[in-house]
């Protein structure tokens, strides 16, 4: 799993620009509608809206913004009424395979630009179930400590209920875990001062594709463009990168 984990790991931690800092906050607030719309607007009493408001939070999203999205939520909006929530399947260069999540008010929109993306980039949409079986659910918790406190982190998440703690660096871990052990791994983590960057519920690849460099950077390019779209929340691979491919790719070879 560590090659996309860290794709989406650097990708969170990259100086945003206010272009994409309003992408984003759409993205956020488009989540928060509907956990509220499905779930209802207490955090307390609904789990997916909880971790949409604490990732918004995360990303440093205005208070009055995650207010005015559960209103939106809970009311009976125009915006709230029409947003379906759907999940597109493709492969990319070398046979990798990815996964997407969109929340839309206009399918046909959607579905044609996801599948213009995967045709300009090098791939291919494919039909539900092609790939999506090779991917499980997890929470994904990324934090960054000193290196010395890393070893000690790990532990404590394990006990905690951590299913796997993957170092991405010399300062950052994520620890995964099934959905229901979310809360208490954060809750502990908290009591020992741990920073917590993120918190995400992702798909996460049960095997990964080693690809050679040319295959890499292309399907970087590729991943990068469908979350550029503006109605796909999130996207996933089973590609593994090397360090070397990530920095050529920063570089501006892509």
């Amino acid at each position: 799993m560590s090659g996309h984990s860290k794709w989406s790991t650097i990708k969170h931690g990259k100086a945003v620009t206010d272009a994409r800092r309003g992408q984003l906050f759409t993205k956020l607030a488009k989540e928060i509608i509907i956990a509220s719309k499905v779930g209802g607007g207490d955090p307390e009493m609904n789990f997916r809206l909880r971790i949409a408001v604490q990732r918004a939070k995360d990303n440093n999203m205005p208070a009055a913004n995650i207010d005015r999205a559960i209103k939106k939520g809970t009311g009976n909006s125009d915006e709230s009424d029409q947003m379906i929530e759907c999940t597109y399947e493709g492969y990319g260069p070398g046979g990798v395979g990815i996964l997407l999540n969109a929340l839309t008010d206009n399918k046909n929109r959607t579905v044609s630009d996801v599948r213009s993306t995967f045709t300009k980039m090098g791939g291919n949409l494919a039909q539900s179930g092609a790939v999506s079986w090779q991917f499980e659910q997890k929470g994904v918790i990324s934090v960054t400590e000193e290196k010395d406190s890393l070893e000690e982190i790990t532990l404590i998440s394990i006990d905690a209920g951590a299913d796997d703690v993957e170092n991405i660096d010399e300062s950052t871990l994520n620890i995964y875990s099934e959905l229901s052990e979310i809360e208490p791994i954060i809750n502990r983590l908290k009591e020992i001062d741990v920073k917590i960057n993120s918190t995400e519920i992702d798909m996460i690849a049960t095997n990964t594709i080693y690809l050679d460099e040319k295959s890499a950077l292309q399907t970087l390019r590729l991943l990068d463009r469908l979350e550029e779209l503006e109605d796909v929340q999130k996207v996933f691979s089973n590609a593994d990168f090397s360090d070397d491919i990530f920095d050529k790719y920063g570089q501006g070879s892509n």
